[in-house]
């Protein structure tokens, strides 16, 4: 259960909590947060591209969160702040995030005798929490959670309804996991004897740290032996697949659909778009971005941007797209070509007869 949603708070409180500054009047109240084209007289917006600072003409909100370039471009205060997306996020979770108010395990959740429960939790029905797991403060579970045998959850978490921490998984503090996903789950391990395949047990876990947030539907499996990891502040998005022993370095984005397959070593700061896929056992640098619906095949070096299956520089990729929109135009003048140069090759034969 949350505390009830904030209410009507100053420009000048939330230019202080963004570390802002205000362009007019600082006295004026603000009840929430909305878009440029919707924002209500009580409302602040935002604008992240100065660019874009046409579209502030319109704007019937109270306040605008811009960049101190904009200052003085329209009558509306302002809220200055370096980065106006970061301070768009900071005062919307202000407003619509309150704080955790822990109600303890509910009627029709079963927390076992021997599990460690935190202050100020909430287990809401249909968990259950098995032996020796731990849950840590003001972590937040939502129906239907199971934590496994031995699991860890730290402190300041929320699961999301129907996900599955497995045996012997670590969670940090503040992890967010979405609904439906599966922290644990056994790596796809088959050792094949020439005609059938023989299950390999995956007896390793799950070490997932501090201000993770994993999407719904979500898998990261457990290792075959050893730890799969995903590293502080890594941001998974829905129906993503991690492999058994992958190892994801901080900060990394994986996007909607992404698979990572075994024992494969990421980076930090990476960024891996949409139905993008790393094979196993491969090496990939640090700021590593890789274009939607890539596939990386061979271990990289950091701090570039690659596109395309195998993938590929982004500039030569964009050179090969564009050429991909000719190909028909260029056979037919390859046939045209090679039917030319047949004709010169009689010719020079009948004229050496």
């Amino acid at each position: 259960m949350h505390a009830e949603r904030r209410e009507r708070t100053s420009l000048a409180v939330l230019a202080d909590l963004v570390g802002g500054c205000v362009s007019g009047d600082p006295s004026i109240a603000i009840t929430g947060v909305a878009p440029l084209n919707l924002a209500g007289q009580d409302q602040i917006s935002f604008l992240a591209n100065p660019k874009m600072a046409r579209n502030l003409a319109d704007c019937q909100a109270a306040a605008i969160i811009v960049h101190p370039s904009l200052k003085g471009c329209v009558q509306t205060p302002l809220l200055l702040a370096e980065n106006p997306y970061l301070a768009f996020a900071k005062i919307l979770t202000f407003f619509e995030v309150p704080p955790h108010v822990g109600q303890g395990v509910m009627a029709g959740a079963h927390v076992h005798a021997d599990a460690i429960i935190g202050a100020d939790v909430t287990i809401e029905p249909g968990c259950v929490v098995c032996a020796g797991a731990t849950v840590g403060k003001g972590t937040h579970l939502h129906p239907n959670v199971v934590i496994g045998a031995d699991a860890i959850i730290g402190h300041d978490c929320l699961l999301h309804a129907n996900v599955t921490v497995r045996e012997k998984s670590v969670l940090g503090n503040r992890v967010i996991v979405q609904p439906g996903a599966v922290i644990g789950a056994d790596g796809f391990g088959f050792a094949p004897d020439g005609e059938h395949y023989c299950k390999i047990p995956q007896v390793g876990h799950v070490v997932i740290e501090d201000d993770v947030e994993i999407g719904a539907c979500s898998c990261i499996d457990r290792g075959t032996l050893g730890v799969t990891r995903l590293s502080r502040g890594v941001k998974v998005d829905n129906l993503v697949q991690v492999a058994h022993n992958v190892q994801v370095g901080e900060d990394t984005l994986l996007v909607s659909q992404v698979g990572i397959a075994g024992s494969t070593v990421i980076g930090k700061h990476c960024i891996f778009g949409g139905q993008s896929a790393v094979a196993g056992h491969l090496k990939i640098g640090d700021n590593v971005t890789l274009a939607g619906r890539g596939g990386i095949s061979h271990s990289v070096d950091g701090n570039q941007s690659l596109a395309g299956l195998p993938a590929m520089p982004h500039r030569e990729w964009l050179k090969a797209t564009m050429t991909m929109t000719h190909l028909p135009e260029m056979r037919r003048e390859l046939k045209q070509l090679k039917k030319q140069v047949d004709e010169l090759q009689r010719k020079l034969a009948e004229d050496e007869n």
